[in-house]
Order: C-alpha cells, then structure tokens, then sequence
C-alpha cells in the first residue's frame, strides 16, 4: 500500500496500492449485505474515482506503468472480493 484516503479536489481514493508494474487505485465498500454491497458502487461512483485517479496517477506513476482501478468489497461474516480493473472508461 502506498497511500490510504489520497484526497484531491472532487474526490478520494481509499487505497492506493502497487504490485510490480501495476499501480492500483481501490475503492473500498463495506456493507451489511452482498446485495447492498452490489448496489454501492454504480457508473457514477466509479466515474468519481476514476476523475480521482486521473489526478492522483502523476504523483505515484512511474514510466511503464498500468493503471487500473480496483474495488474491494467488505461484508461481514464473508471473506472480502476483490474486483481488479473495474472502470473501463
């Protein structure tokens, strides 16, 4: 992990993360319910932390780098699921 509640004008990432080449910027959802958890994270979310994202990859890229967005959601009783590369925009 490289930076928890990277905040910019317009929004925040919860986690930004690497492995390697990939530098990953994750949305974390915790919700009581896998239904719930399913609802909270729709297109206009997403196209909040990705405009995040785009402002926060300069400060944490390096040259060669993929960039991608993640989720993880956290719901009790459940290991937490990870989706990798969430936003196609």
């Amino acid at each position: 992990m490289i930076q928890r509640r990277a905040r910019v004008r317009g929004g925040e990432i919860d986690i930004v993360a690497r492995r390697g080449r990939t530098l990953a910027f994750v949305e974390v959802k915790a919700r009581a319910s896998a239904e719930a958890a399913n609802l909270s994270l729709d297109q206009h979310r997403l196209r909040r932390v990705a405009v995040a994202a785009e402002q926060l990859a300069p400060r944490f890229m390096r040259s060669g780098d993929n960039v991608r967005i993640d989720a993880i959601f956290i719901i009790p009783g459940r290991w937490p699921r990870h989706l990798a590369n969430v936003w196609q925009g």
